[in-house]
């Protein structure tokens, strides 16, 4: 596959996986510094009334090469939960807590604490 330049990011690879209604699209880019990421965009046709056409509905997830490794593990013991009803071995009950809404509309501010404490593992 040749290479193409987009708006100043290069495409590297691209690998089209249709599943249902939805087409999920894994792409490797580079940035101008040459550092390697990982676009992963989930696709899904929809029909919009107003418009009276097919519209695509694009959700898109920015993967970078420091987290890979995370990022594959976590998807891996998820999809092994599915299959085997079975929890990995270094499963916690203490995961992500649930975004709490206060009355005046706000997040709870414990989810905000549990991303800021990631990164200190």
């Amino acid at each position: 596959m040749e290479e193409k330049e987009l708006n100043g990011k290069e495409d590297l690879y691209s690998k089209a996986v249709r599943a249902g209604k939805r087409t999920y699209f894994f792409d490797v880019k580079t940035t101008k510094n040459e550092e390697q990421y990982i676009t992963i965009t989930e696709s899904k046709r929809r029909f919009d009334n107003d418009l009276n056409r097919f519209v695509y509905d694009k959700h898109k997830i920015f993967l970078y090469k420091e987290d890979f490794e995370k990022v594959v593990k976590g998807l891996s013991d998820a999809v092994n939960y599915v299959e085997t009803g079975e929890y990995p071995e270094d499963y916690r009950e203490e995961q992500a807590p649930r975004e709490e809404h206060a009355a005046d509309g706000t997040v709870d501010s414990s989810i905000e604490k549990w991303f800021d404490d990631l990164g200190k593992e």
